[in-house]
């Protein structure tokens, strides 16, 4: 029997979405099929009085506004795949209490802004600084401590020339939901990264202790581990779903004869290298074709191969490698969060 779903589970289900998989046709996610994730409510933020302090061990403390940054000459885009730590937290047993994704917590986006390292050249780092801690507008309490939500990068990779303070999602000011008016966005990071409704960018001479960075997204398998930090995205190959769904169950109907398996995939650490995919649950695999049809090193790699569909019943799998010798397990590995489960996509098929 499959565990129940709680009504807790229920109630962060019904305040987040996931991309439904038939967007992975889309190259670039339209915002209103990207995947969304907030921890807390939705902050209201008027951008005329709304600002962005930049304190802590530099020269010259900064404070920005929405039109101070959007003044800027420095402004780029970044096409960047963005993946929630969680993804595939539902299908591990026992399954953690959290926000219960399956497979869909991902988008694809082009952000625009500007670069947070020449933001941080304005004020001046001063020696010493060894991260920067970024907090938000959304407020709330987890293990009893209430706190703003906040997260930190090492000195390093704050310094990226491609890490962009965002006010831009595919050519529109960011909505609500997405973290207007300004939001960090990491690449190759996973999405708890890249902190929305931005307010407050601190210069610190020492790690961060907040609860979202010693607490949460941290891969453990008790309480009293300390536990490895979450940072890149492993690898992971997603497959639209061939044929047709049934309602409610999505069970999966197509006709014989040829059949073209689409998907993408996406590495935080290094460029997709190869897709493999599976027509007979498991047991043999053969290399897709791989369209790199977005120019950005951060983003997802589009994938096919043609199969030619038999009268039977089968699971569909497909697998990611990176370049850098990263590879889809099987199976996944579990933990207490329900953390960067990349397992491969498991797709049952009936062929009529």
């Amino acid at each position: 029997m499959p565990e129940p779903i709680s009504v807790e589970e229920l109630q962060l289900a019904a305040r987040n979405h996931g991309m439904p998989l038939e967007a992975l046709r889309y190259a670039i996610t339209p915002v209103g099929l990207h995947y969304l994730l907030s921890h807390y409510d939705i902050p209201l933020v008027d951008p005329v009085t709304w600002r962005l302090t930049i304190n802590g061990l530099v020269a010259r403390p900064v404070e920005l506004t929405l039109a101070n940054l959007r003044e800027r000459p420095d402004d780029q885009e970044v096409v960047v795949t963005m993946e929630c730590a969680g993804n595939g937290r539902a299908r591990l047993s026992p399954r953690p209490l959290s926000q219960p994704w399956l497979d869909e917590a991902v988008g694809t986006a082009r952000w625009r802004g500007v670069t947070l390292a020449s933001v941080l050249e304005d004020a001046g780092l001063r020696d010493g600084v060894v991260e920067l801690v970024f907090s938000g507008l959304d407020r709330g309490s987890e293990a009893g401590v209430e706190q703003v939500y906040a997260r930190s990068l090492p000195l390093t990779e704050a310094l990226r020339e491609d890490v962009l303070l965002a006010y831009e999602v595919n050519g529109q000011p960011l909505p609500p939901q997405h973290g207007f008016p300004l939001r960090l966005v990491v690449p190759g990071w996973y999405g708890m990264t890249n902190v929305k409704w931005l307010t407050a960018i601190t210069a610190a001479d020492r790690r961060f202790e907040g609860h979202q960075q010693t607490v949460s997204y941290r891969l453990r398998e008790t309480e009293d581990e300390e536990g490895i930090p979450l940072d890149r995205m492993l690898p992971r190959a997603l497959m639209v779903p061939p044929g047709v769904p049934s309602f409610p169950s999505r069970e999966r109907t197509l006709a014989t004869g040829r059949c073209l398996l689409q998907g993408r995939a996406w590495s935080g650490f290094a460029a997709v290298a190869r897709v493999e995919v599976s027509t007979d649950d498991g047991d043999s695999w053969v290399e897709a074709e791989l369209e790199r049809d977005v120019d950005s090193p951060w983003a997802w790699t589009a994938w096919e191969h043609a199969w030619e569909a038999r009268r039977g019943e089968t699971a569909l799998l497909c697998r990611a490698s990176d370049a850098a010798g990263n590879v889809q397990p099987l199976v996944p590995h579990w933990n207490l969060g329900g953390y960067a489960n990349n397992a491969v996509q498991r797709v049952s098929v009936a062929v009529v």
